[in-house]
């Protein structure tokens, strides 16, 4: 893969490449638990979590900064550090499925509900449960741990590791962030629109865009200007990122999103979505919303009235116009930015597909 000559980065082999590191170091964790007698279903789950699916932005994203940072030469320890990366997002996805209490993640068990099933022949259903619950906390740790052994391992120079360990720890304090405060927010959202886009924020952009670019630009010494590009492009789309999340949480096709399309509304999220409605809302729709919203019982039906009131209330086009306008900002930023021209091209095309997805 060199950067001199390349139209743009091949996304699928590098996504292979990041696939093919996770693979081979989770295969020689499985062998190493079987030769130390540990329990193999814990490796098993978690290697069936990570190879079910995912877009991989976080480690794409990652290896497009290196490129952008001047990045040449060999790429062993820039995809192994892209893969910790992706490691590190399994982490936050079992544990984010366990604090949602969902079913399925790209149209799999979650990892509680896995290893509830693998415990359910010989438990009781409520133990079953109850371990499930406890092992995806360890399943989940265990990912977070070995992010850092893939970081740690990936044979970068010295100098390199000490620039890139800053931001990853910054990324990871801001997702932490993220997530409790969506947490505190959920089961009562409002029309605080500022609120829940602070939540996108550091739930979802800066950890799903920003940081990874800042890591693969950091890899390859960037200077200020190139991270400060990578922001610039970085936010907006990620923010947008989020906000078709939001929109597919409730709109979404559950068999190609691959989770249930009532979990948020059973959750009663406090989305961008949410809060434009709740602003608009006549007295008659809030009342239905304020009812309906976080009840777990919450059917297809119920599910119906609310996407009407969203829709009516033109909460929906609101989203799909803020999406519209995030992303041409992410296309903007790149008209100045100081990378080569096939990075621009590739984040352009990265861009396009983040912002106008239906999984």
């Amino acid at each position: 893969m060199a950067n001199a000559a390349a139209p743009a980065v091949d996304l699928p082999a590098t996504r292979r490449a990041v696939e093919t590191c996770i693979e081979d170091f989770l295969e020689g964790k499985q062998h190493a638990a079987a030769q130390h007698r540990m329990p193999a279903e814990v490796v098993q789950i978690l290697r069936n979590f990570v190879s079910a699916g995912g877009k991989r932005l976080r480690p794409l994203l990652c290896i497009c900064g290196w490129y952008a940072g001047g990045g040449v030469g060999d790429m062993t320890a820039v995809v192994q550090t892209a893969a910790s990366l992706e490691m590190f997002h399994a982490f936050a996805l079992i544990h984010d499925d366990l604090m949602d209490h969902s079913d399925t993640r790209r149209g799999n068990p979650t990892v509680h509900r896995s290893l509830a099933a693998h415990h359910s022949a010989l438990r009781g259903q409520e133990v079953a449960s109850r371990l499930g619950a406890s092992g995806a906390i360890l399943v989940g740790d265990l990912a977070l741990a070995w992010s850092d052994e893939l970081l740690q391992t990936a044979g970068l120079a010295p100098d390199r590791l000490a620039a890139v360990l800053p931001v990853i720890h910054s990324m990871r304090t801001e997702v932490m962030y993220g997530q409790y405060l969506d947490l505190c927010a959920a089961g009562d959202p409002t029309a605080d629109l500022d609120a829940a886009l602070t939540v996108a924020r550091y739930k979802t952009a800066k950890y799903t865009c920003e940081r990874p670019l800042h890591v693969g630009a950091s890899l390859a010494g960037a200077d200020p200007a190139v991270l400060k590009a990578c922001t610039e492009y970085a936010i907006p789309l990620g923010e947008a990122f989020q906000l078709r999340d939001d929109l597919l949480g409730v709109y979404g096709a559950p068999e190609q999103t691959g989770k249930p399309v009532l979990d948020d509304l059973r959750d009663s999220k406090h989305t961008v979505l949410l809060a434009i409605a709740l602003e608009r809302a006549d007295a008659a729709q809030h009342k239905v919303l304020r009812t309906l919203l976080g009840d777990p019982s919450l059917d297809n039906h119920d599910a119906i009235r609310i996407r009407d009131i969203l829709t009516a209330t033109g909460a929906r086009a609101e989203v799909e116009r803020m999406i519209h306008t995030l992303h041409a900002q992410a296309h903007h930023a790149l008209e100045h930015a100081p990378f080569p021209p096939f990075i621009a091209q590739t984040l352009r095309r990265i861009a396009d597909a983040a912002t106008a997805r239906t999984a």
